[in-house]
């Protein structure tokens, strides 16, 4: 079944495709129109500002904290009655080192703020942070998609697989926009979300 969506699709592969045709389109106009060095790195807002931007023709969620409590496989991600105070928590750690910056992309992935589209819009906000604090982004071309999707997976306990995955994988090409898309292709999608009610937790 897919998600309910703006585009009255009701076959989840169909809407899959859709939505990166569109986000795709979409991301490159926050790379081109400068929209991406106008907002505050590491700041929720900025991640909410990317989201909406990437899903607003999508998804009538777009840019807005999920609603429903989300698991992937047996792993929960944060509840959503404590998502608010976490996503806070989130905003005030430390990013002025790669580690540091790593650390609070993780955390963010634990929150999981959004229904749909977590992946994408953080790796866009993650560039940011890099590029404002170390001057360097991921080269997405050179991280391998099940290398990256099991060390994230692995980083709810420790990171430093994914910051070692990411770290070498780092360019100066902080401007190339080849090396900016690969961030939102599609073989980096987490898929396989499930939503369940807060008495199940």
């Amino acid at each position: 079944m897919a998600l309910e969506n703006k585009l009255g699709i009701t076959s989840a592969p169909e809407l899959a495709e859709a939505e990166e045709k569109i986000s795709k389109k979409e991301a490159v106009e926050l790379f081109e129109c400068g929209i991406l060095d106008r907002l505050e790195a590491g700041k929720f807002s900025s991640l909410k500002a990317i989201h909406h931007y990437l899903f607003e023709d999508i998804y009538a969620f777009a840019g807005q904290l999920r609603s429903v409590n989300i698991a992937k496989g047996s792993f929960r991600f944060v509840p959503r009655i404590y998502l608010e105070a976490a996503l806070k928590n989130i905003e005030q750690m430390p990013q002025s080192t790669f580690n540091e910056v790593i650390e609070k992309y993780v955390e963010m992935n634990i929150a999981h703020p959004f229904r749909e589209g977590n992946g994408r819009s953080m790796r866009i906000w993650l560039d940011c942070i890099l590029k404002k604090e170390i001057g360097k982004v991921v080269d997405w071309s050179l991280v391998d998609k099940e290398d990256y999707l099991l060390a994230m997976e692995r980083s709810l306990i420790k990171d430093i697989e994914i910051k070692h995955i990411l770290k070498v994988a780092l360019t100066d090409q902080i401007n190339d926009r080849e090396i900016y898309m690969k961030g939102i292709d599609h073989s980096y999608y987490y898929e396989g979300y499930t939503a369940f009610k807060a008495e199940d937790l």
